[in-house]
């Protein structure tokens, strides 16, 4: 009973961490390849995917091992201090590139959903994704997670419905397995599938 009650308030932390897979980048990605592409590149969503869980598992086992984030591990073991540098700078560049991402996918979403010009729908998305900041900053993280965990059960039932309203061919969902391209577009979203799936964040959270 008392390791399923832990566990129970752990599934918080895990949601938040969980969330990596459904921001509005890696939704607007994948919508993109379908709406372009049918299919076809229903197998870098699962090649991503595999990928990300090892990784994010890797991540994890490391923390529990060393009691030392995935930043720690490196900041210790990364002697050069010029190497260190090099390292901070690219996490950066990453992160700004992840969070131009989310943004963009916010914008598009509320232009779509509601006719929100982009710039504007630009800001409310940085306007509210800060405003879920000061809720853990002020709140505390067991507020920040009830949210986050709010926001994703709005999200499950959309697709869940979506999912019974218009369900996938399965044959063309079997075909999409295959490994294939289609052109250098299709090259091009697979990259942005894989970029919205294994991101820095989802990393360094587990």
């Amino acid at each position: 009973m008392r390791g399923s009650r832990r566990a129970a308030w752990l599934i918080g932390p895990a949601l938040v961490a969980g969330v990596a897979y459904l921001d509005p980048g890696n939704v607007a990605s994948n919508m993109t390849a379908g709406a372009r592409f049918g299919y076809l590149l229903v197998w870098v969503v699962v090649l991503g995917n595999a990928m990300a869980w090892l990784i994010q598992y890797l991540s994890a086992k490391l923390g529990i091992v060393t009691g030392r984030s995935l930043a720690e591990t490196l900041g210790e073991r990364i002697r050069s201090r010029w190497g260190r540098r090099a390292y901070w700078l690219q996490a950066e560049l990453v992160a700004m590139a992840t969070d131009i991402a989310e943004v963009i996918g916010g914008a598009v979403a509320l232009w779509l959903l509601f006719g929100v010009p982009l710039p504007i729908g630009g800001l409310l998305t940085g306007a509210v994704s800060i405003a879920l900041l000061l809720i853990q900053q002020r709140r505390g993280a067991r507020v920040f997670e009830f949210v986050v965990i709010g926001l994703l059960v709005i999200i499950t039932i959309g697709f869940t419905y979506g999912v019974f309203v218009g369900p996938p061919d399965a044959a063309g969902v079997a075909a999409g397995l295959v490994p294939r391209f289609d052109g250098p577009d299709s090259v091009l979203l697979a990259a942005s599938i894989l970029g919205a799936t294994i991101m820095p964040h989802a990393i360094y959270a587990h």
